[in-house]
């Protein structure tokens, strides 16, 4: 058990303690603030930090982050900018990192040479929205030779697929509270509570809910059906609200304490 996610989740279940999974999008508002708000979400209370690779075109996110992808494109950030920001990142923390991202930016990179800047930079794992797990042949060797885990996406209509979803998966299960794509809501889907139960009947790792958490009342309404809670969106509108850099951070790392708060009593 090498891989940062897999320690995190042993030690979380050792002190009975649930997984704070936190999303920013690398770049935004400019690449030097991130290692920064990476270290405000440790602070406040994150397990593991999800950094979403900015992308013109993002299938699965709402307004927010495609606001935030948009910000942190202006400043022209190329991926090879991330890598070198990750390893700026792994000389404050060591917090388990994932990526967020699309597989064009794997597929245009190069496969191979992502997987080796990834396993150089210090990244645990990724999470690619476009890339259904009946798919994944064109990158098995990469992730056989690697110690990086892809984690697998499922979502409340996956019902009949539920045990071939996950039948190799690594890391954590997402379960996707909401139909549609990222966003800040009101409410989850009404079977949220037997669709996390149903995964459990296939697979013992850890389940983390995300789409939409937005408030400390939510993470206690679900923090009790499952071993994780991911909170995203919120977390970039405030980013984007901020008047400069320092209120950013401030207003992260205040943010996420209130959360882990909520979570935790």
């Amino acid at each position: 058990m090498s891989n940062r996610i897999d320690r995190k989740f042993a030690e979380l279940k050792e002190k009975n303690r649930k997984a704070l999974i936190t999303f920013i999008t690398a770049g935004d508002p400019d690449l030097s603030v991130t290692p920064r708000l990476v270290k405000a979400m440790e602070d406040g209370g994150a397990d593991i930090i999800e950094m979403g690779i900015p992308y013109s075109d993002p299938i699965a996110e709402g307004p927010v982050i495609q606001a935030a992808s948009a910000r942190a494109l202006k400043n022209k950030i190329r991926i090879d900018d991330i890598f070198t920001c990750v390893k700026e990142i792994r000389k404050i923390t060591g917090i388990p990192l994932v990526f967020l991202l699309y597989y064009n930016c794997i597929f245009k990179y190069g496969k191979e040479k992502f997987f080796e800047e990834c396993s150089k930079a210090g990244v645990d794992g990724l999470i690619i929205p476009d890339l259904p797990c009946e798919e994944r042949v064109d990158i098995n060797d990469m992730l056989t030779a690697s110690d990086i885990e892809v984690i697998t996406l499922i979502a409340p209509t996956s019902n009949n697929r539920i045990e071939r979803v996950v039948k190799d998966a690594r890391g954590f299960i997402y379960c996707v509270s909401s139909l549609g794509v990222t966003g800040i809501r009101a409410e989850f889907h009404k079977d949220l509570s037997n669709f996390i139960s149903k995964i459990r009947e296939y697979t013992g790792l850890p389940r983390a809910i995300g789409f939409g958490i937005s408030t400390p009342e939510q993470v206690r309404e679900l923090r009790s059906i499952a071993e994780g809670l991911i909170v995203g969106s919120a977390i970039v509108k405030k980013i984007g609200e901020a008047g400069s850099d320092e209120e950013a951070v401030q207003s992260v790392r205040n943010y996420v304490a209130e959360l882990r708060e909520a979570m935790d009593n």
